[in-house]
């Protein structure tokens, strides 16, 4: 019977000087590339992790520099958020802000779809000039069509309108979204959709029975982050809104007074308002992941 002994220091220094030494290289750049990634995302979660922990804080002992890691925790940041704005509250604001990214991100999908499908999977001539040309109206600075689109709200009775809000949000978004879409649906076979051409189908049958179930994690990666652009946006809302449709981000630059900067609420509206966009990212995010992994895939 033959006895098993255990390795020796100089059986594992002779083990692993038998591995190749790209292997080694590779393990070690693996490492390193590890070890950043960490770093890196601690860098980004630091603020955030302050800004948690600033909410639970009294004025004073947010005020404080340098900052008390020790000092006791407290609701009263939360109180007076959820007590501002009269009886409502924050409410009317979240809601509003709920209903306009929602609305335009659903009508953003309906018109980038059908788009998208002619540019992938129809042959355009030139389509290439036709989505750089969807994508420069990105580059254009909302400030500079800030006038035009207020002197038309003012003079159409739509100043403090969320239906404004949508049609804006869905403007802007639209480009984008095409673009992401664009790219998901050119991985979807065309030999598929041609089956399904030869079995009778229509188009509209094809962009909801073959199409959008191809292409889900790409609309789900394009719809979050469409919901994102619309539930932070703060220019327009800030110069279109007053009280009935004012939204979150708007309602938020209100904490910000001439009497002071009051950290600890601040920290706490700012946590409450950013708490739908971290739910649907945590939620999707699967989708996020695959849908962006099959866009950058050719």
């Amino acid at each position: 019977m033959t006895t098993l002994t255990a390795p020796t220091p100089a059986r594992e220094r002779a083990r692993a000087r038998a591995v190749p030494a790209p292997v080694r290289r590779a393990r070690r750049r693996g490492a390193a590339l590890g070890l950043l990634a960490w770093l890196v995302g601690i860098v980004f979660f630091l603020p955030i992790a302050w800004m948690v922990l600033t909410s639970f804080h009294s004025e004073p002992d947010a005020a404080t520099n340098p900052p008390s890691l020790a000092a006791p925790l407290t609701l009263n940041a939360y109180r007076t958020f959820f007590s501002a704005g009269g009886s409502a509250g924050p409410w009317p604001p979240l809601i509003n802000s709920a209903t306009a990214s929602v609305a335009s991100t659903l009508l953003v999908l309906l018109l980038a779809l059908p788009a998208a499908y002619a540019l992938s999977i129809k042959p355009v001539r030139r389509w290439r000039d036709v989505m750089f040309f969807f994508l420069s109206t990105k580059m254009l600075p909302l400030v500079a069509g800030l006038l035009p689109v207020y002197l038309f709200a003012s003079e159409t009775g739509l100043l403090d309108n969320v239906w404004l809000l949508i049609v804006l949000y869905t403007a802007m978004n639209l480009p984008i979204a095409l673009w992401m879409l664009q790219s998901f649906l050119a991985e979807i076979p065309v030999s598929v959709i041609e089956a399904a051409q030869i079995d009778g189908a229509r188009l509209p049958t094809v962009l909801r029975r073959v199409v959008a179930p191809l292409a889900g994690p790409g609309m789900a990666a394009t719809a979050l982050i469409c919901f994102i652009f619309s539930w932070n946006e703060l220019l327009f809302a800030l110069v279109l809104t007053g009280v009935k449709a004012q939204t979150a981000p708007v309602f938020l630059t209100g904490f910000v007074t001439s009497q002071g900067l009051f950290l600890a609420k601040v920290s706490a509206a700012a946590l409450v308002i950013s708490l739908p966009v971290l739910v649907a990212g945590f939620a999707a995010q699967d989708k996020l992941v695959q849908g962006l992994s099959l866009g950058a895939v050719k």
